[in-house]
Parts: C-alpha cells; sequence; structure tokens
C-alpha cells in the first residue's frame, strides 16, 4: 500500500459500513482516523462501554453559551461507529481529525441572524441537503453529487442508484453495478468512489464554502501527524466529498495559512443518547436519510433482509389488530421479488417493500403506511450512553430523579397518568412541572380520558436529543432540577411585566412545589395587582390563581396569601367590570365575553365562593339588564345565571323577547343568541328541552328582514354549528313540527314529539334492570324508587 487509505463514505450509510470493515479487516490500519471533532478523543474509549447503545450523538455546546451547540449522531449503521467499534477492539489506535469544536461553535464575523449554525454537527458530504459539503456550480448554484452519478449512470432517482451500487452491495449475488469495483478487493469501491469525486471537484469546485477549506486543512494537517507517527498506512474515514482534499499536495504552511485567526470560543463535549427519527432528514438535520430504521435493518439483518422486513411489518400490524397472515407475508416477498426484477434492481429495496406492502397487506391503503412509515420505515429507537459519560451537574441530577422515579426517557410518544395521591405519582408530577418551568419540554400536560378531578394529571412524554442542550441551558440557574427551578422561578417574577404572567407563575410553582419561590412570588403578585386597574388584566389573572389555590389544597400547600390576593383581585372585577362592559366595538364584546366566562369559573373556585358568588350574581344581573351592554355579553350574563339557578326561567324568557324584540336592530340581536346559547356550553340542549325558547328563537329568525339576514347569517351559523350534530337535527326536527300552542303547552295538552305525561307502566319496566345492576332486593328498591 502507498499512502493513507482514504476510505469516503456517505454518513450513516449501511453499505459504506459494512464495506468500511471489510476495508479495515483486509489493510488492518496501524490508526484510524475519522471525521469528526477532536475534542471527542477523550470520549472514544466509552463506545466500547456495554452501556453504550447507538444511535449516539457527541454534543459540543460553548460554555458561556449552552444554547449555541452542535451534535455529531452515530447510528449503528454508520461508517464512523463502526471504524470506532473496529479500531477499540483490535486496540488499535483511533482518532477525530475535523476542525475543533472550540472553532465550529465560535460564531464567526461574517454570521448574520438569518444563518446562526455554528457548525458542522455532521453534515453529508455528498448530501444535497447539507449546508457545508454539497457542492455548487459556479456562480453558486448547489448541486448534488450522487444526483449526478446517478443521472450519469442511468437513474432518475439518486436514492434507488444509492441502494442499488453501495447498500445491496453483496446482499445478493452479482448485486454490484458499478464495473469499475472489483468485489475481490474490499478497496476498490472506495477508489472507484474517490476517483468519481475527484472528477466531480474537478468540475464544480470545491462546493462554494470556505468552511469546508478550512475543515479540509486540518484534517490535511492531522493526517500528516499521523504518518509521521504510524507510517503510510494509517486509515481515514470521512465524508466520499472530502477524499480528493485529503489526497491533494498541498503545503503545511498553506494549510496552517487557512487556519490562522480562526475565532475560538471555551466548549465541552459529552455522548448522549440520540434517536432514529432525529436522524431522518425530514427533522431538520442536514445529513440525514430517509429511512433510519429500513438502513438499521438492512445492517443488523444477517440474512434474507426482505423476507425479515416483511415479517417485522406483519407483526406491527397485528399489533394494531389488522388482518395479517403468514400467507400475507409470503406473498408481499413474492409481489416485491417480482417487481425489484420488472425495475431492473438487483435487490427488492424499500420503493418495492413498500409497494408490496401496500397491495397484499393494506388492501391498497395509504393509512397504515403511516403507521409503517413512522415505527418501522423511521423508527423509534432511543440510544443509551454510559453513567460514565461527562455531564453537567443538572444533567446528572435529573437522571437521578428519572432512575429513583422509574421514569424513564423514550423516544416514543406516551400518555403517563397520574394520581396524586400516591407519592411516587406526586413526585413525577414536581419534576415534570419543574421540567417545564426551566423550558425541559420533556412532558405536556393533557386532558385525561379518565377522572378529571383534582388528583389526576395527564401528561404526553417523548424525550428528543434536543433536550440535552435545554439542560446544559437550565444549568446556569443551579445543579439540581430543585435549585435551578426554584432560581429561575425567582427571577421570573422579579422580571415580569404583566400580572396574567405573575399569576401563571405562582399556579406554576404550586404545582412544582417551589416553596422557596413563593415568598418572592406572592411580592411580585401583590405589587403588580395593586398597580394594575385594567379590569381585563385582572380578569386574565384571576383564573390562574383560582386554579393554583385548587391545587394547593390538593398538595397540602399553605395558600393563605394566594388566597387574599385572589379575593382582593374577585372584588376589584366586581366593581370595574360593569362599566368596562359598555362601548365595546365586536372585537372587545368577544374578549370579554371570554372574560365573564373565565372569571365566572375562578369564583366558584375561590374559598370565599358563597360571599363572592352573591355579589358576583349581583354584577351579572347589571350586564344582563344594561342596554349599554353588546348583546353578547349581556346574552352570556343571562345564560350564567339561569345555569346556576339564580334566574327563573320565565324571567330568562322575558330577557330573551325584549332581545329579540322587533327593535333590537338584527346584529344585536344574533349577538344575543350567540352569548345565550352559543358555543360548547349546553344552549343546544338548552333549546331542546324549552321549546319556549326555541319558539321565540324561531319566531325572530322567521321575522329578520331579508336585507339583514345576511348580516347576522355568519353569526348564527358560527353559533349553531358548534352544537353536536345530534342536537342539531333534533332542533330541526322540533322547528319542523310547528311551534308549541301557547308557553306551558309541555305541561298541559304536550309539545310535538314529546308525551303528555308521565307513561308510569312503562317507567316501571326498568325497575328489573336497575335492581339487577344495583345488587339490591325489592325493599331496597322501594326506597331508592321513593
Amino acid at each position: 500500500m502507498t499512502g493513507p487509505l482514504l476510505l469516503g463514505v456517505r454518513h450513516h450509510g449501511p453499505g459504506s459500513a459494512r464495506a468500511v470493515r471489510a476495508a479495515l479487516d483486509a489493510a488492518s490500519p496501524p490508526a484510524v482516523l475519522i471525521e469528526g471533532p477532536p475534542e471527542g478523543d477523550a470520549l472514544l474509549a466509552l463506545a466500547a462501554d456495554e452501556q453504550m447503545r447507538p444511535p449516539v450523538a457527541l454534543l459540543a455546546h460553548a460554555v458561556d453559551d449552552p444554547g449555541r451547540a452542535a451534535f455529531w449522531p452515530l447510528a449503528e449503521f454508520s461508517p464512523e461507529w463502526v471504524a470506532i467499534r473496529w479500531a477499540l477492539g483490535r486496540g488499535v489506535p483511533v482518532r477525530f481529525i475535523d476542525l475543533p469544536a472550540v472553532h465550529s461553535l465560535a460564531p464567526a464575523e461574517a454570521e448574520t441572524a438569518a444563518d446562526p449554525d455554528p457548525g458542522p454537527a455532521g453534515d453529508p458530504d455528498p448530501d444535497p441537503d447539507s449546508d457545508s459539503d454539497s457542492g455548487s456550480e459556479p456562480g453558486g448554484v448547489r448541486i448534488d453529487p450522487i444526483a449526478v452519478l446517478a443521472e450519469t449512470a442511468g437513474y432518475d432517482d439518486p436514492e434507488r442508484w444509492w441502494e442499488d451500487v453501495i447498500e445491496h452491495r453483496g446482499s445478493v449475488p452479482g448485486s454490484g453495478t458499478c464495473s469499475a469495483v472489483d468485489d475481490a478487493d474490499p478497496r476498490a469501491p472506495f477508489a472507484a468512489l474517490g476517483e468519481a469525486m475527484t472528477a466531480l471537484r474537478e468540475m464544480y469546485g470545491h462546493g462554494g464554502h470556505d468552511r469546508d477549506l478550512v475543515r479540509e486543512a486540518h484534517m490535511r494537517i492531522q493526517l500528516r501527524a499521523a504518518v509521521k507517527e504510524f507510517g503510510d498506512g494509517v486509515a481515514v474515514v470521512c465524508g466520499a466529498w472530502h477524499v480528493p482534499a485529503l489526497a491533494e499536495k498541498t503545503t503545511l504552511a498553506a494549510d496552517k495559512a487557512l487556519l490562522k485567526g480562526l475565532p475560538k470560543v471555551k466548549a465541552e463535549m459529552t455522548w448522549v443518547p440520540w434517536t432514529h427519527r432525529r436522524l431522518a432528514r425530514h427533522s431538520g438535520y442536514g445529513a440525514g436519510i430517509d429511512s433510519p430504521g429500513w438502513y438499521g435493518h438492512l445492517f443488523g439483518a444477517p440474512d434474507r433482509p426482505v423476507e425479515r422486513w416483511m415479517t417485522k411489518v406483519a407483526r406491527l400490524l397485528r399489533d394494531e389488530d389488522r388482518m395479517v397472515s403468514s400467507a400475507h407475508v409470503i406473498e408481499a416477498v413474492r409481489l416485491a421479488d417480482t417487481l425489484a426484477a420488472m425495475r431492473g434492481r438487483p435487490l427488492a429495496g424499500l420503493t418495492e417493500t413498500t409497494d408490496a406492502i401496500r397491495a397484499v397487506m393494506c388492501d391498497g391503503s395509504d393509512v397504515p403506511l403511516d403507521l409503517i412509515r413512522d415505527r418501522l420505515i423511521v423508527g423509534d429507537v432511543l440510544g443509551e450512553v454510559p453513567d460514565a459519560a461527562p455531564a453537567v451537574p443538572l444533567q446528572r441530577d435529573l437522571s437521578r430523579l428519572q432512575r429513583s422515579l422509574r421514569l424513564k426517557p423514550e423516544a416514543l410518544e406516551r400518555e403517563l397518568e397520574l394520581d396524586l395521591r400516591k407519592e411516587t405519582d406526586a413526585a413525577k408530577s414536581r419534576l415534570l412541572h419543574r421540567l417545564r418551568l426551566l423550558s425541559i419540554g420533556w412532558g405536556e400536560p393533557v386532558t385525561g380520558r379518565g377522572s378529571t378531578g383534582t388528583f389526576r394529571e395527564s401528561w404526553r412524554l417523548r424525550w428528543e436529543p434536543e433536550l440535552f442542550v435545554r439542560v446544559a441551558e437550565a444549568g446556569v440557574w443551579g445543579t439540581t432540577v430543585l435549585s435551578a427551578a426554584t432560581a429561575k422561578a425567582e427571577n421570573k417574577a422579579v422580571s415580569a411585566t404583566a400580572l396574567a404572567d405573575v399569576t401563571a407563575l405562582a399556579e406554576h410553582c404550586l404545582l412544582a412545589e417551589l416553596t422557596d419561590a413563593l415568598p418572592v412570588v406572592m411580592r411580585a403578585l401583590a405589587d403588580r395587582a395593586a398597580l394594575d386597574a385594567d379590569v381585563g388584566h385582572l380578569a386574565q389573572a384571576l383564573p390562574a390563581l383560582a386554579r393554583a389555590l385548587r391545587y394547593g389544597d390538593v398538595r397540602s400547600t399553605d395558600t393563605a396569601a394566594l388566597g387574599e390576593v385572589a379575593a382582593g383581585l374577585a372584588e376589584r372585577i366586581c366593581v370595574g367590570l360593569p362599566p368596562a362592559c359598555t362601548g365595546l366595538d365586536a372585537d372587545g364584546a368577544a374578549e370579554m365575553r371570554s372574560h365573564l366566562d373565565a372569571v365566572h369559573s375562578a369564583i366558584g373556585l375561590l374559598p370565599e365562593a358563597r360571599e363572592l358568588g352573591e355579589r358576583w350574581g349581583s354584577v351579572l344581573h347589571r350586564l344582563a339588564d344594561r342596554d349599554t351592554v353588546p348583546g353578547v355579553i349581556r346574552g352570556r350574563a343571562a345564560r350564567l345565571l339561569l345555569d346556576d339557578g339564580r334566574l327563573e326561567e320565565d324571567e330568562a324568557a322575558r330577557l330573551m323577547a325584549l332581545a329579540l324584540s322587533p327593535g333590537t336592530p338584527p346584529a344585536e340581536a344574533a349577538a344575543w343568541i350567540e352569548g345565550f346559547v352559543g358555543g360548547a356550553s349546553g344552549g343546544g340542549m338548552l333549546l331542546v328541552h324549552d321549546e319556549r325558547l326555541l319558539g321565540l328563537v324561531d319566531a325572530w329568525l322567521t321575522g329578520v328582514r331579508a336585507d339583514a339576514f345576511t348580516d347576522v347569517l355568519p353569526l348564527l351559523r358560527r353559533t349553531f354549528s358548534a352544537y353536536e350534530p345530534g342536537v342539531r337535527r333534533t332542533l330541526g326536527e322540533l322547528v319542523g313540527r310547528g311551534p308549541a300552542a301557547g308557553g306551558h303547552a309541555h305541561q298541559e295538552s304536550g309539545v310535538p314529539g314529546f308525551g303528555a305525561g308521565l307513561d308510569e307502566e312503562r317507567a316501571d319496566a326498568v325497575l328489573p334492570v336497575l335492581q339487577l345492576l344495583l345488587g339490591i332486593d325489592d325493599n331496597d328498591l322501594a326506597g331508592v324508587v321513593r
């Protein structure tokens, strides 16, 4: 061998990984050099740890700005990972030779806010989506080297060409389609690919990116040092696009001149788990691939990859209760092989297998294919790193809490139901709320399927690799989750300017049980509440305080001070709301109506609900009777009073009749209807069961002038479209049968569609079933009925 062994690869390619392993076995180099940040050299030994399970990534971040970070992901089928494991398994020195992270993370002088990318982060060399490694035509038009080679070979799909020539090589006899490659020599494919890339770079230049020139200069310097230390036989695993630059004859002085004056920052590096989903191109990762799950399968399958893939698909579909048998698997394999033969491919690829699955297992539907793409073609594998890997103190504390609470990070999204009466579940809730305050979005609260009481919480969990960066950023607040969340809560309380922000923070502190931060938050809350005279701001702030008081009771937290502030806000809202509701335009009235609903719900949760409720009821009466208040607010106030039993049905009918009288403008009357029966508040069922109100609405609607009808139609459509389909259908049937005869028709002569009275014989028919369900005897049943 003359000169270093340059193994040009495509990042995350299983065919390249297999070829690299074969070439290293054949050459047995004295050292292996890999494209990657040299700061990772100290971490390479961890790749041999039994706890290390790819996909993983090297994470580098600036010490003074943890948000400025870059990842270098590695999967089991990444050529770089295979080379690292090969070298560690044989005791061969292995090093990274790319530009150090201290330079790639430093902001360049020409960097703009629109392009803040700090470094390569493992961009693929011949990939068109790479910011740093794809070529460009003279004049700056970017080209895709693989697409050029595929077009030269007569392919219209670059991915299909790469699969046929590289990924399927060795899977079946004669799978290689490039005549320049001699399968007897494992190094021959790299020589042929290097020649092709050399021709491309002669045609298209260096790609138009100065950063590539700097990176390649640094790699040449490291290569010279390795050759001087270990001899010419060293092996280099790098992106194929860089091979011509590393083979180029340059002087050491020229390369050092390119590196002179580079900006520099202090950086730290560690291993972090990665996911197949984040390897996917659609995730925004420049070096991404379309199908990491499929590539992982190709690399790991010992034989018959198509048959094994179809078996995986069948197992997934059966787990989803779809009828898939072994006959489906056999037929799908046959169809995939037939399609490959018809298309002139050496082996059925992802396109052929997907077409066969759609036709045989999915009955021609793309709906099940979405599940297959998500779970298998992309996949949700999450890697693992050893405990010995470096980590910021906050990350170590978080990992300790995750283990003690048995709350394992997972790439697959899942829902978690918590019962806050259980200490372990309460601790999980506190952890998730503290992480949310630290902007570490591992979990999001959702509406649970079970109980909606205050003792229940539901979360949607999903761990993303980027959260490790968020943890590093949050490390500036403290070394533990508790101390960091407390410090950040205190800082937010001092810097907050809006009252609603402070009340939301108080609620969050109670949920996260940040007792040390509460005094600071409460002082800020009292100060903001005393200075803010805007009724809208007060109305926005009160619901969060009411929820906080309720959750405080659940978590046995002292909320006396919070209760005093909430009661004061409620009193000020009761005084200021009626004047604030006059003279509003349509948008202002709609916003105030939402405040009205929120305050109404909040007052019912306060400890002084009885006393405040009476005061609030009088406020609603004033709003419902005042003509200067917009119709949507008057209608909503009347509805809230009716629901609370503070308004008789006859009085509600009177208010509706006044609002819908001929003297009221149609738009104002329609707004009153929207406030009274609109939204998802059960207004439709109110009209179904009270035909007096339905008759009033019907009579008003039929009396609207033709020229005004088009003006009120959008408002009415918005009101009634919120009803369930069954409610709308019932209302239509009732209106179609005609109005009831008189205001109390359903009590006296009967309402069309309803019986005139109770049919006791039919009612008694349910008693035996009721007795069976409750498990009671005749005497007990008589007591229940009575």
